[in-house]
């Protein structure tokens, strides 16, 4: 079971956009409100072990470029385990991440990953 609410903020000052991805082993349900639920489901099972819960590792060097204020806010549950992820575009791997969640992120502007 995936319940997931994701918080869209394109930047401090604007307003927040708020999207659910809620699924099951039938795929997404009628509860999901973001724009591609389907394509939300698979980035989510393909890529959300890793991206919700990384394990350690060395230091990773990311390059030092600005994607935008973007910052999206994913909390919920994942295969009955707690989320909590922040997603932010403020280096290269926090882009990288942001791209790889892009449907799940609702695809609004930013979301795509465009630099």
């Amino acid at each position: 079971m995936i319940d997931l609410t994701i918080r869209l903020r394109e930047s401090p000052e604007a307003g927040e956009h708020e999207f659910r991805l809620v699924a099951d082993a039938n795929g997404p349900s009628a509860e999901s409100t973001l724009p591609d639920p389907a394509a939300a489901l698979a980035a989510v099972e393909w890529y959300g072990e890793d991206i919700f819960f990384p394990k350690p590792g060395p230091p990773k060097l990311c390059t030092q470029q600005y994607g935008g204020p973007q910052v999206a806010v994913v909390t919920g549950t994942f295969h009955g385990r707690a989320v909590e992820a922040v997603f932010t575009r403020t280096d290269g791997c926090e882009i990288s991440r942001w791209k790889t969640m892009a449907p799940l992120l609702g695809n609004a502007a930013g979301a795509s990953g465009a630099i």
